[in-house]
């Protein structure tokens, strides 16, 4: 599996959801993310146990305040378990849990980093419903669980957020729809250990996806993603690619 992804903001928002009107600011990401999954085979509670590891190659680049900094290289690496079960032909659903190692490159002082130079452990649960002429849904709920950053002593509250998309099967291998992601966090960051007020972040996107299955085990997935409500961020657009196909 491997995705493909750009982003792109000219904003940042407070803690109000207001711009925060910063001269010249503006963010673009450009990423590969290869993705392998393995399944061994092995049979654990009723499901298959499946392990996999994500290695984002980034390209980043910051500007504000007549000033830019661009950066890539490899990001933060996930590694993860989990049980897959299959409930039908059409419905499957899977437990994991995924730790984001920090991998990417990071200095406190630079104005783009491509990692955030702490460990977060995220519990997963995910829900799949695939009908070729039908209804198809995906939800895909988690819980990040930040570690402190200890060049800076700061650690970010843990946040909720799920990740959705609803579509329908035309019947000829093309799946059109919606989808996007909502996003809260719940515990206020903290700094040398005190908890600082008016830290939470949250937002939500949503956009057009498109999937075409070719019927041979790989498809292909498009969506375009727009941000909006995003409270302490960045708030901008995303288009993704993602290629699946079995080795």
């Amino acid at each position: 599996m491997v995705f493909a992804t750009h982003y792109s903001a000219d904003r940042m928002n407070d803690a109000n959801g207001n711009s925060l009107g910063i001269p010249g600011f503006k963010v673009t990401a450009n990423a590969v993310v290869p993705r392998l999954v393995w399944v061994p085979g092995v049979k654990l509670l009723g499901g298959d146990l499946v392990t996999h590891a994500v290695a984002p190659l980034v390209n980043l680049t910051v500007s504000a305040m007549g000033a830019s900094q661009s950066k890539s290289g490899l990001g933060d690496v996930t590694a993860g378990a989990g049980i897959g079960f299959h409930h039908s032909p059409k419905l499957h659903s899977a437990l994991a849990v995924d730790l984001v190692l920090p991998t990417g490159r990071y200095d406190k002082n630079d104005m783009a980093n491509i990692g955030r130079n702490h460990l977060t452990v995220e519990p997963v649960y995910a829900l799949t419903y695939v009908d070729p002429q039908g209804f198809n849904g995906d939800l895909r709920i988690g819980y990040l669980l930040n570690q402190r950053n200890k060049d800076t002593d700061y650690t970010s509250g843990n946040e909720f957020h799920f990740d959705y998309a609803a579509g329908w099967g035309l019947g000829n291998g093309w799946t059109i729809g919606i989808g996007g992601y909502v996003r809260q966090q719940v515990g206020l960051d903290k700094q040398a250990g005190v908890k600082l007020a008016n830290s939470k972040t949250s937002g939500i996107a949503i956009g057009p996806n498109i999937k075409y299955d070719s019927g041979k085990g790989w498809f292909v997935t498009a969506k375009w993603q727009f941000e909006s409500k995003v409270k302490n961020g960045t708030e901008g657009n995303a288009l993704w690619l993602k290629a699946v196909f079995p080795l």
